[in-house]
């Protein structure tokens, strides 16, 4: 069969021509898509078990102050966000309960830390996404580069044989337009799965909103103020310390 013989000669000589490389680089292309797959897959869903497990856990706290302790010791965004929260509200040594100044300042500062560390779960959860829509976007344009060459040399290679038959012209021309298929079939899937994690990736964000909302709420109930442990005040600024350092990283 043709497409047998097309693989045998890509195997034997693999960069035999420019066709060829087309068609490694469009195979390695596919890999990258299936490899960001399944490791999105796994990230998507961890984070969706460690989310369902820390909201149950923080809801049937008895108050912001004792689920503290959970932002501390759970994984996951959502935990994130809330230990963000609780470092931007915790009351400073010596600071009077009754300073508006105080309040105001945790309540701004409340929000600008919500909303930042709501664009880090983002950065974090787009990490392989321009990736495959690079790959969507481009492999069947790098198929039809491949095309394209190959019906030019199948077009010398009958001038220079002098005759154009249909046996002459068929299978070189037909060899040229199997990396157009290739280049298809690379960009489909790599479409689809871009697709899909951008889905869930606005419903994580849209979960997160909706959590920094809550604790937004909680927090002002008790007038933007919470009193940390000595442990989670220490476990905050570190978090958020190794979280610059990765950022200039």
């Amino acid at each position: 069969m043709f497409t047998e013989s097309c693989a045998m000669n890509l195997i034997a000589s693999p960069f035999e021509s420019i066709e060829h490389a087309v068609i490694w680089l469009l195979v390695i292309f596919s890999v990258a898509t299936w490899g960001l797959a399944l490791l999105k897959g796994v990230q998507f869903s961890r984070l969706k078990s460690q989310d369902r497990k820390f909201h149950k856990q923080f809801w049937a706290a008895s108050s912001l102050d004792s689920a503290a302790q959970l932002a501390q010791e759970q994984p996951g965004a959502a935990a994130r966000v809330a230990l963000a929260g609780y470092a931007a509200i915790q009351v400073p040594d010596g600071a009077q309960a009754n300073d508006l100044s105080q309040s105001i300042n945790h309540q701004d500062r409340l929000e600008r830390a919500l909303r930042q560390q709501i664009v880090r779960e983002r950065r974090s959860l787009e990490t392989g996404l321009a990736i495959l829509a690079s790959i969507g976007s481009t492999s069947p344009f790098i198929g039809l580069f491949g095309t394209v060459w190959g019906i030019m040399s199948a077009l010398k290679g009958i001038s220079a044989a002098g005759s154009a038959s249909l046996e002459t012209v068929a299978g070189p021309i037909g060899a040229a337009l199997v990396a157009t298929g290739v280049g298809i079939a690379v960009a489909v899937p790599a479409v689809l799965v871009y697709n899909y994690f951008l889905r869930r990736l606005k419903l994580t964000a849209a979960d997160l909103d909706d959590f920094a909302h809550d604790f937004y709420s909680l927090a002002q109930k008790s007038a933007f103020r919470v009193l940390l442990h000595p442990v989670l005040k220490s476990g905050a600024n570190a978090g958020q310390a190794g979280q610059k350092v990765k950022e200039a990283s």
